[in-house]
């Protein structure tokens, strides 16, 4: 079994890498394609947000249908073929002076990244055990991600200075074409072959309701994930210009942008082997909201653009290395296999799709209003202790029962 942590869990870290990069491009880009496309100045904050957050909008409506949609569907093709559409739509962003095609495209873009991200959970429920759960989420969602995140602004940024936007959208469509999809075709397997895949025919599967997704509980894992949402997309998208706005330019605003996520990558391991040790991820998820919220939530006490920065990176790398890794295991173990891939894609959906569209706007319209991306990103920290405090009540509600993840090990 450890050849799947290689070309399973290997594979899917390079392609959410991959997928990562094609989603920020445009957040390192978006001055630039401002100017050329016709929405530089005044029209900017409006515009740039409808161009950055089209994507959510998108990947909210197929995460949540896509992943019922897909339920009776072998995970394999379905992933190669989102990954070729949205390439050849990131491509096609590089040859475009229409803000049309690029709000299309941009649309393209995250309905097939929205189908594509709840078949990672089917594949990870159906090639690891239990008690692997948090660790193949941690190495097939965590670290590509994150990895894409800090590397990403570091590689995407001088890139971009030195040959312009264009570049950039054709190098990342390029490589979903010539490295993921063949990768994926070459490494990943039929669900049909995996060790831990339910044996119950798939024409046989009971009809998708909240009883069979978890109860009433499962809202309040749903609430929490929509403001997770709020804070990881609403920094996520604008952190490139948020930092230079405090004070960092060049590559000094690349590595600022990227410093949070290095700190998720720092915080991960221990946190994680602390969480798999102890059993606690509902509590340590909540906290990962609640003490980010918090330090958010300060920033206008602090003056300096530097202690702002800190701020920032304490906030992120926290909480991502503690609500991203857990909260997913805590679903898989919760949740019946044959609904994981759509109790993920409805969780995702709403959370990511939806509450990343509403924090896109909020950020850029209250920077607008204010002059300051600072006063959205405090708004975000009030939102997320009210989501931490939802999964503390999720976990009182599932304290009796151990497949919830809570004083047990899943």
């Amino acid at each position: 079994m450890s050849s799947c942590w290689w070309s399973i869990g290997g594979s899917l870290l390079v392609g959410l890498f991959i997928a990562y990069l094609d989603r920020t491009n445009l957040s390192v880009a978006i001055p630039s394609v401002a100017r050329n496309l016709g929405f530089a100045g005044g029209r900017f904050p409006v515009v740039s947000s409808w161009a950055l957050t089209i994507f959510l909008i998108g990947y909210a409506f197929a995460n949540i249908f896509g992943g019922v949609a897909t339920r009776r569907f072998d995970p394999k093709p379905v992933v190669i073929c989102c990954f070729t559409l949205w390439s050849v739509a990131t491509l096609a962003v590089g040859f475009t002076s229409s803000l049309a095609v690029l709000l299309i495209c941009r649309l393209i873009l995250g309905l097939a990244e929205g189908v594509y991200w709840p078949q990672q959970s089917r594949f990870a429920k159906a090639w690891f055990a239990p008690n692997e759960l948090t660790k193949a989420n941690a190495i097939i969602q965590y670290y590509g991600q994150f990895l894409a995140l800090a590397i990403g602004f570091i590689i995407l940024t001088p890139i971009y200075d030195a040959f312009g936007w264009r570049v950039l959208f054709f190098m990342t469509g390029g490589l979903g074409i010539v490295l993921i999809v063949p990768l994926y075709i070459a490494k990943l397997r039929p669900e049909s072959e995996a060790p831990y895949v339910e044996p119950t025919p798939l024409t046989t599967q009971p009809s998708l309701g909240l009883t069979l997704l978890g109860g009433p509980p499962f809202l309040l894992l749903v609430f929490s994930y929509i403001v997770q949402g709020m804070l990881f997309w609403g920094i996520t998208l604008w952190i490139p210009l948020a930092v230079r706005s405090i004070g960092f330019t060049g590559m000094a605003q690349a590595w600022a942008s990227a410093l949070p996520y290095f700190a998720s990558l720092a915080l991960a391991v221990p946190i994680s082997m602390v969480s798999d040790r102890t059993g606690q991820r509902v509590l340590i998820a909540a906290l990962g909201l609640i003490i980010p919220g918090a330090l958010l939530l300060a920033l206008p006490a602090v003056a300096s653009g530097v202690g702002k920065l800190a701020l920032i990176t304490v906030a992120m790398g926290y909480y991502t290395s503690s609500y991203t890794p857990n909260i997913w295991s805590v679903l898989q173990s919760t949740v019946p296999p044959r609904a994981v891939g759509s109790a993920a894609g409805i969780m995702n959906g709403l959370g990511a799709g939806g509450g990343g569209t509403l924090a896109g706007f909020l950020v850029g319209l209250l920077q607008g209003w204010t002059g300051s991306y600072m006063s959205g990103f405090g708004v975000l920290g009030a939102l997320v202790v009210l989501g931490g405090l939802a999964l503390l009540a999720y976990g009182r509600l599932k304290a009796g029962a151990p497949a919830a993840g809570l004083p047990v090990r899943s």
